[in-house]
């Protein structure tokens, strides 16, 4: 073993160690980023609209189509409104919700003044359910059944509303009568025009705009010689802008879920690294639209608490490098935590596994081994904690835990000298993350020291 020699202390930046305030400094920057985005999600509209976003106003004689896909949140009620007013500014033909949607995340009041603007709208409001594999499923398929014309692709289904969000009784019989049948059932596309819950079959959504009242063709004949119809109203497609859809995709369970684990994950990576900074910054890009989109989503408080614990109850035991009762709190923390996050909505297995195999593995592996090449570099540079004092943790007979100067650090007594639990300690050598520590009065002695 060889025994660092004492040296005169020099100040933090001579020794090439970025002082702790900084690190914790940009460390709490991140996770304050991630409350920002809660606020932010939780407040609805102001973020829900980045920008006035979506493309220009269709032409007159024009049917629009806006696809409408993920979870219902604020960002497509804000679009699908702005579709609304854009087309009836035109006299579009009508317009086309293309609908695959798994329910509702915004709250009962908002949903109602959607629906209340595609009843009031000047414009014909339809909706295709498609394509194949699609499903209009909770508050999206209150909203699907509103459409004057409801087209379902084959393969699609609709239902499963739950408790209903529109109050009963504002938006006619036949649109009661469907949420009743569809309240704890699902139907697919054939069942659902059997019992006339929607209007049709519409394999593509060309063929839905075709049988749309207003939609002209015209029979005209091709190369062939043979007579084919073709469309005399125009038809324009349109979508979430770039900006919208980030924040959109943000909203969804699986990204925001994982966003929070990766940025929680960066934050304590910040704290022992030595490093300039780069992950706190790669956190706060994370924690911030994960932030978002955990206050549009419905979540559990204490749960997203748990997750967050996590982290500090990791951080104890990565300090030591050795895992122990501080670890298997922080992932009994982290698995409770993760599997109560959402309230009513749920996460796929493909998300849990990558969270319940790739945080392990960072915690009892990689975080480690980061630690131990740190310190173990020789630019890093501990010399000055030879000579520091600290106190047992535990019994160090011969190895254990010592607390010096407020931070955990594994340790060995020099030359088997055992040191009780609370003990004073001083620093006499390193190994590595090892600190070689003996008693303050009654170690023993180097005979080349006699």
């Amino acid at each position: 073993m060889r025994r660092l020699p004492s040296s005169p202390r020099q100040p933090e930046w001579r020794r090439g160690r970025r002082p702790a305030i900084v690190r914790r400094t940009v460390a709490a920057v991140a996770l304050v980023a991630g409350v920002i985005g809660v606020a932010l999600g939780s407040g609805g509209p102001a973020l829900a609209a980045p920008g006035q976003d979506d493309a220009p106003p269709p032409e007159v004689g024009t049917v629009e189509v806006i696809e409408v896909s993920g979870l219902l949140d604020p960002i497509l009620a804000d679009f699908i409104e702005r579709s609304i007013a854009a087309a009836e500014q035109t006299d579009a033909v009508a317009l086309v919700l293309q609908l695959n949607s798994p329910g509702s995340v915004v709250d009962d009041d908002r949903l109602d003044r959607l629906a209340q603007a595609m009843e009031a709208a000047d414009v014909p409001v339809t909706v295709w359910i498609g394509p194949s594999g699609a499903k209009a499923t909770g508050g999206a398929a209150e909203i699907a059944l509103l459409g004057q014309d409801v087209g379902m692709a084959p393969g699609t289904k609709i239902g499963d509303i739950g408790t209903p969000q529109l109050p009963e009784g504002e938006y006619g019989a036949a649109h009661d009568d469907a949420v009743a049948q569809l309240l704890d059932q699902t139907y697919d596309d054939e069942r659902a025009v059997d019992e006339s819950v929607v209007d049709r079959l519409a394999p593509t959504v060309g063929l839905f705009i075709n049988d749309i009242d207003g939609f002209e063709t015209e029979e005209v004949q091709n190369e062939a010689g043979e007579t084919v119809r073709e469309p005399v109203t125009g038809t324009r497609f349109a979508q979430l802008s770039f900006p919208s859809q980030l924040m959109h995709t943000a909203a969804s369970p699986a990204v925001s879920y994982l966003l929070l684990v990766l940025g929680l994950g960066l934050v304590l990576f910040e704290f022992f690294t030595a490093g300039v900074g780069v992950a706190a910054v790669v956190a706060v890009l994370c924690l911030l639209p994960a932030g978002y989109g955990l206050g549009v989503l419905p979540i559990r408080g204490w749960a997203l608490a748990l997750i967050v614990v996590s982290m500090f109850a990791f951080a104890v035991d990565i300090q030591t490098g050795v895992p122990r009762f501080w670890t298997g709190v922080g992932f009994v923390s982290f698995f409770v935590g993760t599997l109560w996050l959402f309230d009513g909505v749920d996460l796929s297995w493909i998300t849990l596994l990558v969270a319940f195999v790739g945080v392990p593995v960072a915690v009892l592996a990689g975080m480690p081994a980061m630690v131990r090449t740190r310190f173990s570099t020789p630019t890093i540079g501990r010399e000055w904690m030879i000579g520091e004092m600290g106190r047992a943790v535990g019994d160090v007979a011969p190895e254990g835990t010592v607390l010096i100067r407020e931070a955990l650090w594994r340790a060995r007594v020099n030359r088997a000298t055992p040191v009780a639990a609370g003990d004073s300690v001083r620093v006499i050598g390193l190994e590595g993350p090892v600190l070689e520590v003996e008693p303050e009065e009654g170690g023993a002695r180097d005979y080349r020291d006699r």
